[in-house]
């Protein structure tokens, strides 16, 4: 399941983000990537080791766990500190897969989902479209400032070359409470529905059963 969020974080916490990084320094976005991801990526990424950078991570990610769609989508178990990356005019991400491990703070950490963030309006910047490779066909992405684009880790993408303006975003990943990805595609449905339900007509019956078959099937598949 491949969505996209509107207003993801908050419009201040947004323009906050938005003025750090204009006073940031960025270092080589090849220094965090695998031997082979290395050939392909051109880009530059906000030095994480600085406490201002450190700060607006902590808060995205807070912000990201407070959000109910989100949270239905992912159920995250653990999430790795974000990064905040730049394309000025001619970088670009070639096709790679995301690590199916990667280290954090509190040990290693499977890679179920994927997320981009994007910081900057798109009529500000020319090409820089996040594309998605899959067996339907190429897809690509370029949301509005403040949206998120969530996608399962296994996927095979990149990032078009920036032909005008520079493109930010900041991009993360988190190891989920339910590592099937159509498993985790069946909660966020039922989850939706029964919202729906709750908000139409209240604590039904309806939404009483809608309720019991997610937190079971949950109960059947969480792995913590």
């Amino acid at each position: 399941m491949i969505l996209c969020i509107d207003q993801a974080i908050p419009p201040e916490l947004l323009s906050r983000v938005r003025t750090t990084l204009a006073d940031s320094a960025f270092r080589d976005g090849r220094e965090t990537a695998g031997w082979h991801a290395r050939t392909v990526k051109q880009n530059e990424q906000a030095d994480g080791r600085r406490p201002e950078i450190a700060e607006l991570r902590q808060e995205i990610g807070k912000a990201l766990q407070a959000h109910p769609l989100f949270q239905m989508a992912a159920r995250p178990k653990r999430m790795k500190p974000l990064m905040f990356s730049r394309y000025r005019e001619g970088m670009s991400y070639g096709n790679h897969v995301d690590d199916a491990v990667m280290a954090t703070p509190q040990g290693a950490m499977r890679t179920d989902l994927s997320f981009t963030l994007f910081l900057n309006d798109p009529e500000s910047y020319d090409g820089g479209e996040l594309l998605m490779d899959s067996t339907a066909g190429e897809q690509t992405y370029k949301l509005p400032a403040g949206a998120l684009i969530l996608y399962p880790s296994s996927t095979l993408h990149r990032v078009e070359p920036v032909t005008r303006g520079e493109r930010l975003a900041a991009v993360g990943w988190a190891q989920s409470q339910v590592r099937d990805p159509q498993q985790r595609e069946i909660l966020f449905d039922l989850d939706t529905t029964r919202r729906q339900e709750f908000d139409a007509n209240g604590k039904t019956r309806t939404f009483d059963m809608l309720s019991k078959s997610l937190a079971n099937l949950l109960r059947m598949w969480a792995d913590i």
